[in-house]
């Protein structure tokens, strides 16, 4: 595991404090065009990924990139994670990564 380089968990609200930082995310595809993403966060946000490999609509993708908008992110890493994915779990996640919890995430 490579901890040179960390990502920050997020979801489509905490992404907007990020903000030209690393992070980390899951978002359900809805539209995949020409390498650029649309998506829904694991907390309802539409937020948009540029730089994504193919991934099927309506298939749950992570991705690691960097934060370059309050609703957008430049990925490096794209994993498909499947038709089937725990939203809530991930949801609260990132609400402990960022919260209480946060000197454990980073």
């Amino acid at each position: 595991m490579d901890t040179s380089t960390p990502a920050v968990f997020v979801n489509g609200e905490l992404l907007k404090l990020h903000m030209s930082q690393r992070v980390r995310t899951v978002v359900q595809v809805m539209q995949n065009e020409g390498g650029t993403v649309l998506g829904q966060s694991t907390d309802n946000h539409q937020l948009t990924v540029k730089g994504t490999t193919s991934v099927p609509v309506t298939h749950f993708m992570e991705v690691i990139g960097v934060a370059d908008g309050p609703q957008s992110i430049r990925a490096e890493i794209c994993t498909d994670f499947g038709s089937n994915f725990d939203t809530a779990s991930f949801n609260g996640l990132c609400k402990l990564a960022n919260g209480e919890f946060k000197n454990f995430y980073m």
